[in-house]
């Protein structure tokens, strides 16, 4: 089964080796037909704390590292 690549932007990068990452998705909404939008924060690892704040990146879905971090940071999105 591949693994999940989302993309999204940094909101907190104060801890040690880990990002909190926005995610947002936008879909239709199934009566309404108006174009909802949702987000969610994800916990990721950033092994040599090369992100900060603002910075949009590309996470992947991985193993548990830690209570609640399960994804790692793959690259630096492209603009």
């Amino acid at each position: 089964m591949p693994k999940r690549i989302l993309q999204g932007t940094v909101t907190s990068d104060k801890n040690e080796q880990t990002i909190t990452v926005l995610v947002e998705r936008r879909f239709k909404h199934p009566l309404l037909q108006k174009t909802v939008r949702k987000s969610k924060k994800y916990r990721a690892h950033d092994e040599h704390n090369a992100f900060k704040t603002g910075d949009t990146v590309r996470i992947e879905e991985c193993a548990p590292i830690s209570k609640t971090k399960r994804w790692t940071v793959v690259t630096e999105a492209s603009a």
